[in-house]
């Protein structure tokens, strides 16, 4: 179920909104369904700006505990493409909020500094941290760099336990994209502790691709991490399911202004 700020509907084909630009501090909300917790069956498409995004996600078990934690693995991807076929505008931001009947546990689990993988390709960065590793996917951007043919980068993604900052955990991104010319990323997710219907929210800040000629265009993210501490069997991420619902909030920005927000519900059962 996607909930609209204008409305609720129960199922999300296909979508055209306006969007104002944030310079006129008007967002009207258009909502997407990359979010990490989703669960489900139909993928989303949402059109707005010149922009398309199509996302879908799911986690498993679907059958939770009502009151205690339980581990669960979950998956999500997204596509971003500009209606006329070119660079779309530049992801910027994504601020991603996670049910309250989410829990993540990062006590005794290893941790990898950014600082070992500024410089490092896909391989070597998982062999310099193999145990903090808590996810794994891949990244692809469209680059159109002046005067030149627009190429397309991809690159293996890795999510690694990072050091803490300020008491909050964190997770750092690694990808290396080899066109139109070698760059690396090893970007800081900061994951901060909240309290009412969300339990934590991560702040995911992109990095200009390619000098800012380049745009994220895809991604795709598997995470679920199982590891033993003190003598206990720990997840990375866990879950219940207290009210039949695990909901997650999403808003991304872009470089052109446009901001598409809003939450996803999906349906959990309780063994």
């Amino acid at each position: 179920m996607v909930v609209w700020r204008q409305g609720e509907r129960s199922e999300l084909k296909d979508a055209e909104d306006s969007v104002k630009p944030l310079k006129e501090r008007l967002a009207l909300g258009v909502l997407t369904a990359l979010l990490l917790f989703a669960s489900a069956a139909s993928a989303a498409l949402v059109k707005v700006n010149g922009l398309v995004l199509q996302a879908d996600g799911g986690f498993t078990p679907r059958e939770l505990p009502r009151r205690a934690f339980s581990p669960i693995d979950f998956r999500g991807h997204a596509d971003i493409a500009a209606t006329n076929g070119g660079v779309p505008a530049a992801l910027q931001q994504a601020v991603i909020d996670f049910d309250r009947d989410g829990r993540l546990s990062t006590g005794g689990l290893a941790v990898c500094p950014p600082g070992a993988l500024e410089e490092a390709t896909p391989r070597e960065a998982r062999d310099r941290c193999p145990n903090a590793i808590v996810g794994a996917g891949h990244v692809a951007a469209l680059v159109a760099p002046p005067g030149q043919p627009t190429v397309r980068a991809r690159s293996a993604l890795t999510l690694f336990n990072g050091p803490r900052q300020e008491g909050k955990p964190t997770v750092v991104l690694h990808a290396r994209m080899t066109e139109p010319a070698v760059q690396n990323f090893a970007v800081v997710i900061p994951i901060e502790r909240r309290r009412g219907d969300f339990a934590y929210r991560a702040t995911i800040d992109v990095p200009p691709i390619a000098g800012g000629f380049g745009a994220l265009t895809h991604i795709d993210v598997r995470v679920g991490k199982r590891y033993r501490f003190g003598g206990v069997e720990r997840s990375y991420a866990s879950a219940r399911c207290s009210d039949g619902i695990l909901h997650t909030h999403g808003r991304f920005s872009f470089a052109d202004g446009t901001i598409i927000d809003g939450s996803i519900e999906k349906a959990c059962s309780v063994r």
